[in-house]
């Protein structure tokens, strides 16, 4: 019997094992998790968006996941009784200057695949969300919301039911190929595998690492920190509310997000964070701060985007210039609106020319197969992506 051995207990390690049982039930399938809890930090700490693909590249691995990860996790939740809707949201253009980039969105939504992408103009808004405004609007249907930390806990009892095993806090400490065979060292023991299949987010790198890659990447970790409408103005956002993206900048800009287990998030801002497990403004990790510092990719980067980073920052320490950024979307919100919120960290790959790595990227062996970057959607296409990573392995077994 074939043993498989998987490290990271996130929303697409745990979709890919699930995956493998469906497709090969006799392999014996071994997941460990170095926290006490499956879906502990990117997948249990992100907005809860099921992605439609509008805004990635058409022909991109993104693109193609989205699409088709958003059908099979619609059904996923339906199935499984999980919090979920498919509810829609409004890409919201607030100055002219802005329309182009908003009809280019619509034409890459089409060649994506998405359907019934809807036009609106400035009165046309309200229909859909009446404390909105702006010039004109994108109306994309096949976006939604979900609950991920159930859809993780649901997936380790699946796993668990096809034979598979989960073990949480279990971090690996050492990896070591002896007699052909993958021997894990970690907290909760040793653990050995004929495969061996990596996809710790956060710490994506370094697990790599461990198995013998040399670090062609690193991730450095961006918190993003959200506030939350008061229960009394949350009527004020239906469903989801996004900005026209800016092209010069990595991230989309703070929007609206209705929460599919009740509540309105507002965010994220995008700051660096001193640790990669830095939830906190307060947080620091010596070793990932001289991790980042250390890296040429990094000072690239912000050499390129400063004026983004200072911005992200000051937005940071400052509820009324987090309020004014919702303002040009729901002009009604005021700081007196906001709660403090929850805050995730995003693991961005970045090369040492300080480009952000945007698609999916693997390493592949006959042995090992790395998942050195899963971006978001990779939530959304979580399982569409175990479908992607089972064919590349199907001839191993």
């Amino acid at each position: 019997m074939k043993r498989v051995l998987i490290i990271g207990g996130g929303i697409v390690g745990l979709a890919t094992a699930y995956k493998l049982g469906k497709r090969f039930p006799h392999l014996q399938i071994t997941l460990l998790e170095k926290e006490p809890r499956v879906g502990a930090h990117q997948s249990g700490n992100n907005s809860g968006v099921m992605h439609s693909g509008l805004y990635y590249k058409p022909d991109s691995s993104k693109a193609k996941l989205a699409v088709s990860g958003l059908r099979e996790m619609t059904a996923f939740c339906r199935e499984n009784n999980i919090p979920h809707d498919v509810c829609g949201k409004l890409v919201v253009a607030t100055d002219a200057s802005e329309l182009p980039r908003l009809k280019m969105l619509m034409e890459r939504g089409a060649q994506n695949g998405l359907e019934n992408l809807r036009w609106l103009n400035s009165d046309e808004i309200a229909e859909f969300e009446p404390h909105a405004r702006g010039v004109a609007a994108l109306r994309v249907p096949q976006t939604g919301i979900a609950d991920y930390p159930r859809v993780c806990e649901v997936l380790a009892q699946k796993i668990a039911e096809q034979g598979g095993r989960v073990v949480t806090s279990g971090e690996v400490k050492q990896l070591s190929v002896i007699s052909n065979q993958w021997i894990a060292q970690t907290t909760a023991g040793d653990f050995a595998g004929d495969f061996l299949l990596t996809c710790a987010g956060l710490h994506a790198d370094r697990v790599a690492e461990l198995a013998g890659e040399a670090r062609g990447i690193r991730i450095v970790p961006f918190r993003g920190e959200y506030y939350r409408l008061k229960k009394s103005r949350a009527h004020m956002v239906r469903n989801l509310i996004y900005p026209v993206p800016d092209p010069r900048f990595p991230f989309l800009g703070v929007h609206f997000t209705r929460r599919a287990c009740g509540g309105v998030e507002c965010g994220p801002n995008a700051v660096l964070a001193f640790a990669r497990e830095g939830y906190r403004k307060t947080d620091f990790n010596a070793r990932d701060l001289m991790d980042a510092a250390s890296y040429s990719g990094f000072w690239h980067l912000i050499a390129r985007h400063w004026r983004m980073a200072a911005s992200e920052l000051q937005r940071s320490l400052s509820k009324n210039l987090f309020a004014a950024s919702l303002q040009k979307l729901v002009p009604e919100i005021q700081a007196a609106d906001l709660e403090a919120g929850g805050a995730g960290v995003r693991a961005q790959a970045i090369d040492a020319q300080g480009n952000l790595v945007e698609d999916f990227l693997f390493i592949e062996h006959a042995n090992a197969l790395h998942v050195l970057n899963a971006p978001s959607p990779a939530a959304t296409a979580s399982l569409a992506i175990g479908d992607v990573i089972a064919d590349k392995i199907s001839n191993r077994f």
